[in-house]
């Protein structure tokens, strides 16, 4: 079964130059790693995005490729609080700068405030936009306050008595040394 596309594929250089917008709404279930973190459910739910390129020019005067991405979904996921569902709104609002080469990009990218990539004139949309919503992710997601009441305690009464119960190992070692204790 072939899958339609998600958003597309651009040239991000001739996209900033002509300072072009994209906007789409994809369902859930087209972008596998999102549906690996939420278990496959909520395939229905719709992940909406936008995308506008534009050129800057730096203070040396020179252009620059830039992308403004910005991407919504509600993504179900389990509370780790009291281990029930919980829808997370996720929203992403970043913005990219394009340079020549993944070289480049790299050694930019630890000094930048930024992101940095490369340019291509492939560039697959659809997976940055992913990588931004898993990025948003909570590492705890969690209700505000969980529907349920929480056990924060627990008591096994058998363990207290198992304990209890349990003879020291060294008292035979003491019998050993004072027979007087045997």
């Amino acid at each position: 079964m072939k899958q339609e596309p998600l958003s597309p594929r651009i040239d991000v250089k001739a996209f900033a130059q002509a300072a072009s917008s994209l906007s789409g709404a994809d369902s859930l279930s087209k972008y596998e790693r999102l549906m690996e973190e939420v278990k496959r459910l909520g395939s229905d739910r719709t992940l909406t995005w936008s995308a506008q390129g534009e050129f800057r020019t730096d203070e040396l005067g020179a252009d620059q490729v830039w992308l403004h991405l910005t991407a919504e979904v509600s993504l179900p996921l389990t509370c780790q609080r009291c281990l029930g569902p919980v829808d997370i709104a996720v929203s992403v609002n970043r913005s990219f700068r394009f340079v020549g080469s993944e070289e480049a990009a790299e050694a930019q990218d630890e000094d930048a405030e930024e992101d940095v990539l490369a340019l291509s004139p492939d560039f697959n949309l659809s997976e940055l936009i992913e990588d931004e919503v898993l990025m948003e992710l909570p590492v705890v997601p969690r209700h505000e306050t969980c529907p349920v009441e929480l056990k924060l305690a627990a008591v096994d009464p058998d363990f207290d008595r198992a304990l209890a119960e349990k003879t020291n190992p060294f008292a035979a070692l003491a019998k050993l040394r004072d027979p007087k204790l045997g």
